[in-house]
């Protein structure tokens, strides 16, 4: 007789009305039937915390008041009841001490990104999930999508050749007239430096469009040459960018961000361009993945389980035949999907096909870099070898 798997209980810090992407979580999660919601704390508003936990479905007994009274009280409590993971959806500069303290106090953390602040907050973050039985991943959500996992597998199959250009860009306009002075929390925060650290569209969606273009291309990312803009009135953190970038493995790139771009939505795209192909896709269009090869016609590769010629990894994370769109939700849900396999396991660390602190550290050392980048006068820039940093904070 099997035995069924057990759902992994779940815990999560912010998200209550009003937040957008707390939401997102919640519904990714329980897609695929196997985490379940067990406590939270939504909001320091008692209002807006008792009502989400009222629609959730919780308790009144497992609703804390703050994140961290929910991390003393699950932590008290048999290990047959409280949660498994700690799912923080806070605004930034909240992610570090509330991971921390969950890691020091034996969850697992899955948490929003950026990781961190700073690039040095991160690093202390890494030394307290080394020296721990914990598990961490970070939601970048676009590292879910099957076709992406597609072109990381062409891409180190040698399909395009030696990859010479890597072009990403993640142009948003939501941010393009002063929405931080209607009240709208979400630009409220974003754009306060006290809350949301040093980089605010960077920050945001640039770690995105970083994170996708190393991780398709297998390259890491060692200097760049930026500049950042701010064309909101009197805002205080960058709301636009570009970088010029060069790898280890002697690409070149570009990387764009901009939450000003008017009439756009969410159209973050890569492209990637080697001495015997090339490749691109669109998260707006996130089933399809356009291949074009070296003297032959341009073939477009589908999302679906019955689709041929793809990738195992790639049919792993679908879940539909195709001509079925699956996208954001999905590719969120995949993350969960693993990350909940691994705690199942007993998996220490990270968590296979989950991103996790190494992509943290590296999403500050970008962040950290292009700030330095704008500021100085140097052409080029180096990228922090985060690995090194790490070790470092590690034995001290």
């Amino acid at each position: 007789m099997t035995t069924a798997k057990r759902r992994v209980r779940m815990g999560m810090i912010g998200g209550g009305e009003g937040a957008f992407i707390g939401r997102v979580h919640r519904l990714a999660a329980a897609l695929d039937g196997e985490l379940e919601l067990v406590c939270a704390s939504f909001s320091r508003d008692p209002g807006n915390n008792a009502r989400t936990g009222e629609a959730c479905g919780l308790s009144a007994q497992r609703l804390y008041p703050d994140w961290q009274s929910l991390i003393d009280g699950e932590r008290r409590l048999p290990d047959d009841q409280r949660m498994d993971v700690l799912v923080v959806v806070t605004p930034n500069h909240l992610h570090v001490p509330i991971s921390q303290a969950a890691i020091e106090a034996g969850f697992h953390v899955f948490c929003e990104k950026p990781a961190a602040t700073t690039l040095a907050e991160a690093s202390r973050l890494a030394a307290t999930l080394e020296a721990s039985q914990s598990l961490y991943g970070l939601a970048h959500t676009y590292l879910g999508y099957p076709m992406v996992w597609q072109a990381r597998r062409l891409v180190s199959d040698g399909e395009l050749g030696r990859l010479r250009k890597i072009h990403v860009e993640y142009p948003q306009g939501w941010l393009g007239t002063n929405l931080e002075g209607t009240g709208n929390k979400q630009a409220g925060w974003r754009t306060d430096p006290a809350i949301a650290g040093a980089s605010g569209c960077m920050a945001d969606i640039g770690t995105h469009a970083f994170g996708l273009a190393e991780f398709i291309s297998g390259h890491q990312v060692t200097e760049l040459c930026a500049a950042l803009g701010i064309h909101g009135e009197q805002r205080r953190l960058d709301d636009d960018g570009d970088a010029l970038f060069r790898t280890a493995e002697g690409a070149s790139g570009t990387l764009m961000a901009s939450q000003v771009c008017t009439g756009e939505e969410n159209a973050l795209k890569i492209r990637l361009y080697g001495d015997r192909g090339a490749l691109e896709w669109q998260q707006m269009e996130p089933n399809t993945l356009i291949h074009r090869r070296l003297d032959e016609p341009m073939r477009v590769l589908r999302a679906g389980i019955d689709q041929p010629g793809l990738a195992p990894e790639a049919l792993q994370r679908l879940r539909l035949p195709g001509g079925h769109p699956e996208g954001y939700l999905e590719a969120l849900a995949n993350l969960y999907r693993d990350f909940a396999d691994a705690v199942r396991r007993g998996d220490r660390g990270a968590a296979e096909g989950v991103p996790g602190m190494d992509e943290g550290l590296r999403g500050m050392a970008f962040i950290e870099a292009l700030l330095k980048s704008q500021a100085g006068t140097a052409k080029w820039t180096s990228l922090e070898d985060t690995s090194q940093r790490h070790d470092a904070e590690a034995t001290t």
